[in-house]
């Protein structure tokens, strides 16, 4: 299998449905975006970041009980974790870094065990 490196430290795979499904070639490109703006923030915190769920098929969105809207559904958002870090600590990263202009506005959500980030273009923040 062909597991294309879309950054210097994410690799496509990361963001495949747990249920083993791959992102749809018509995805690749908010994927990728996606990737770019969590390269940002790994470069910004100099740690690794472990991405918990990315892409999600609707039928696996649907399992685990999230909204057919939710930004999963397009390839534009990855729930992360970093060692070391809280979830709220990440937040507030990616919220610096959207303020200064270097990450893409888009969803912050903060969650007990990790951290959503999505690049959907307008401001969303909410705690899980």
């Amino acid at each position: 299998m062909i597991d294309p490196q879309i950054t210097p430290n994410f690799h496509l795979k990361e963001w495949k449905t747990h249920d083993g499904t791959g992102v749809p070639w018509d995805l690749i490109e908010n994927v990728t975006k996606c990737a770019h703006n969590l390269q940002v923030l790994r470069n910004e915190i100099g740690k690794p970041i472990t991405i918990i769920s990315g892409f999600r098929n609707l039928t696996y969105n649907t399992k685990i009980g999230s909204k057919p809207t939710s930004q999963h559904v397009k390839g534009t958002a990855a729930d992360i974790k970093v060692r070391g870090m809280s979830p709220k600590d990440v937040a507030n990263a990616i919220e610096d870094l959207i303020n200064d202009g270097k990450m893409d506005q888009g969803g912050v959500g903060v969650y007990s065990s990790f951290t959503h980030y999505d690049c959907r273009g307008k401001k969303a923040r909410w705690r899980g």
